[in-house]
């Protein structure tokens, strides 16, 4: 059995949500590792100064722009790891919204959000990836999810639904595909990020959210294990958090 980790260095990775937070960190730590980064999300000025960043610094990346919500853009950010890298070696789910609020003070349009962000937007994903890692016979799936997916508090119904919804699908993913594509599936707790809308959330997150480089390590670890190893579910958190 081969016990050598994969190297990073040299691997194509397209990453969605990567404008900011956790993409963008984790964006910046893959390329300083030597991989080529593809990075997608709707704000194409935060995408051009994140790629300035990485050239500068002597890694490789390129933006496109990419809502996923709509399946086209998902294609279109597989297409571009190809046609400007030669493959795509990794898929890195990370876009996200979180709207909380009781049930009874729901709004229909910011529970549709986070469907259509959280669940649909890595669907759209697995849909415009698996034919590429089909045919080289390779590549991973990484999928970040939430503590919420398992965890279920009052306030969450909606965002916690979208997450364990991805989790299951992640899970019968890493069955159907494996032993060659692999399927990860990356679970923050807290974190300092601009995921929500909510200012109050934010604030009280603050005092126990982790930085979004923990979540980027857990990324890397998932990544660099051997060909023949398949890292299911990292949960990741801070310490101060219940």
């Amino acid at each position: 059995m081969n016990t050598s980790g994969q190297e990073i260095d040299g691997l194509v990775v397209a990453i969605t949500g990567a404008s900011s937070g956790m993409g963008a960190v984790t964006a910046r730590r893959l390329a300083a590792r030597g991989a080529r980064v593809v990075i997608g999300a709707r704000r194409e000025d935060a995408l051009a100064r994140i790629v300035a960043e990485i050239e500068d610094g002597g890694g490789h990346a390129v933006a496109c722009p990419v809502d996923v919500t709509r399946p086209e853009d998902s294609v279109r950010l597989v297409d571009r790891a190809v046609q400007e890298f030669g493959r795509l070696d990794v898929l890195i789910a990370n876009a996200g919204v979180a709207t909380v609020a009781p049930l009874r003070d729901g709004v229909l349009d910011d529970w549709n959000a986070m469907i259509d962000v959280n669940l649909r937007g890595v669907l759209h994903g697995i849909t415009a990836a698996l034919p590429v890692f089909t045919v080289q016979g390779s590549g991973d799936f990484v999928t970040v999810t939430s503590t919420a997916a398992a965890k279920w508090v009052p306030g969450q119904g909606v965002y916690a639904a979208t997450k364990a919804g991805v989790r299951a699908l992640c899970e019968v993913l890493r069955q159907e595909v494996g032993p060659q594509i692999r399927a990860t599936m990356i679970c923050p707790g807290a974190t300092d990020t601009e995921f929500t809308t909510d200012p109050d959330l934010r604030a009280r997150m603050s005092a126990i959210a982790m930085a979004p480089d923990a979540v980027a390590d857990a990324i890397v670890y998932a990544l660099s294990q051997p060909a023949s190893v398949d890292v299911g579910e990292i949960v990741v958190r801070s310490a101060a958090q219940p």
